[in-house]
């Protein structure tokens, strides 16, 4: 097996050589690339429910189609992104061919997360591919299955000279970081997202970071309460709840979360059955680590328990779980739940919830639902996320032609669609100039005079040309 060193040599060779650049070449990797994603359709939802007991439904929404959606967007498109985009000029450059060029930015790294592992790995892959760039990925060895079937597919589909697939755990990737890359591609927790800034600093390596948060949940105004507890059920319970665009919270008021408590419980029995414990829709928390974590958050929570709670080590399972009587200060509140508990807290007006909202760190998605758009146009307005959804959760991000990324701690960048493209393209900003206008140059050059700086002003002015 070759060490990470030869595995980087051999992609700087190719990028060198100049393969990964032609669009024939882009689109044939692209096109193999959906081709291993159908043709093991069957080995991948069986590592996925391997690893965490993840539905078929589930995997093949969040994890094939999302992915196959995300190839076509970007097969039928990338021709178009990949051309000259001319810009507007001033007297003093009219004669001048002016424009932005995209250039792949070399040798890439991507690490992707266990909670979506082959989505949030190969998301980034298509833009990286679509953009020219030979690419090294790190999928989680948090979820070792696929973790795996990534490793032994990827070099089967996609040229090995300009694409490589490296495994390990943390001492790895800690190895891996210390190599120079042209980008990094983080999605994972702000913790170790830390440790990737350090290691990418030393080489002044520019890096994507798709990270978490808190994501509120805002219910205000007149709300269609059943509709609101099916799309809140389905957003937060959907993979068990480890999603990074999770709602990790419910803001309404007294009477709002009274009328919601009762549709919520009905929602998770119609959903999962009145003992979700053996429904085959439910998930399975990936790891005894992460089920520690979540239990040991519950225990600590001073909220009342008033729907699910229940447990079992041996299954990894917990069940669909809803507090009240959270506090702000609550164990609960200090970090991203990432999890199937649920924490509902009130606050009496809108201001209020917008204020609370705006008192913690800024989230990767935040909800609002509420048949008023006055309310959703309000929560918009002033407060700050990644991304934004009124009445729903996490469809926003499904969408290929919305950038998809974080704001202060939930991230930084962003990718999907064209978004992903500009992500792992260098905009080069390219001036082609003849020998005319000479006489039109000397305004430049010394000696300098009062007169030559007042016609060389007006001549730089973007209203020069509007002027002629």
């Amino acid at each position: 097996m070759d060490t990470q060193s030869q595995v980087l040599e051999r992609l700087r060779s190719a990028f060198s050589s100049g393969v990964t650049i032609p669009e024939e070449f882009r689109r044939t990797q692209l096109t193999k690339l959906m081709s291993m994603l159908k043709e093991n359709e069957e080995q991948i939802l069986k590592a996925l429910h391997k690893d965490f007991s993840k539905p078929k439904f589930e995997a093949v929404v969040s994890e094939i189609d999302i992915v196959i959606n995300e190839l076509h967007y970007a097969i039928d498109n990338f021709t178009t992104w990949m051309k000259p985009e001319y810009v507007s000029k001033n007297l003093a450059t009219k004669l001048d061919t002016c424009f932005v060029r995209r250039e792949p930015l070399g040798v890439v790294l991507i690490i992707g997360p266990w909670n979506y592992p082959l989505q949030l790995l190969m998301l980034p892959l298509v833009g990286a591919i679509a953009a020219g760039n030979c690419v090294v990925l790190k999928p989680s060895e948090v979820s070792p299955a696929i973790d795996n079937l990534i490793a032994e597919l990827v070099p089967k589909y996609l040229s090995q000279d300009c694409f490589a697939v490296i495994q390990g755990g943390a001492e790895e990737t800690k190895a891996l970081l210390k190599n120079r890359f042209d980008h990094i591609f983080y999605t994972g927790s702000q913790i170790v997202a830390r440790s990737v800034l350090q290691a990418a600093s030393v080489h002044l390596t520019p890096v994507t970071l798709e990270l978490g948060g808190k994501c509120p949940c805002l219910l205000y105004g007149r709300v269609d309460i059943p509709a609101a507890a099916r799309r809140l059920v389905w957003a937060k319970f959907f993979n068990a709840g480890q999603s990074c665009v999770a709602p990790d919270y419910v803001l309404c008021t007294a009477a709002t979360r009274d009328a919601l408590l009762p549709e919520v419980r009905q929602v998770l029995e119609d959903f999962y059955g009145k003992d979700p414990q053996t429904c085959p829709d439910l998930c399975r928390i990936v790891s005894p680590r992460h089920w520690t974590r979540l239990m040991e958050l519950l225990g600590k929570s001073s909220g009342k328990v008033v729907i699910g709670g229940e447990s079992n080590q041996e299954e990894k399972y917990i069940a669909p779980t809803v507090l009240v009587d959270v506090s702000e200060d609550d164990a609960l509140m200090q970090e991203e739940i990432f999890g199937p508990i649920l924490p509902i807290l009130t606050a009496e007006t809108l201001e209020e919830g917008i204020r609370f909202t705006n008192r913690q760190e800024k989230p990767l998605a935040l909800y609002v639902f509420s048949e008023e758009s006055s309310i959703v146009n309000t929560v918009l307005e002033n407060t700050q996320s990644g991304g934004f959804c009124s009445n729903d959760g996490i469809i926003h991000m499904t969408l290929p032609t919305l950038p998809f990324g974080g704001i202060g701690s939930s991230g930084c960048g962003s990718y999907h669609g064209r978004w992903g493209f500009e992500t792992f393209s260098h905009r080069r900003a390219c001036m082609l100039r003849g020998w005319g206008l000479e006489r039109l140059n000397g305004l430049r050059y010394p000696p300098y005079t009062e007169n030559k700086l007042s016609w060389l002003r007006w001549t730089a002015s973007p209203k020069s040309c509007s002027l002629m």
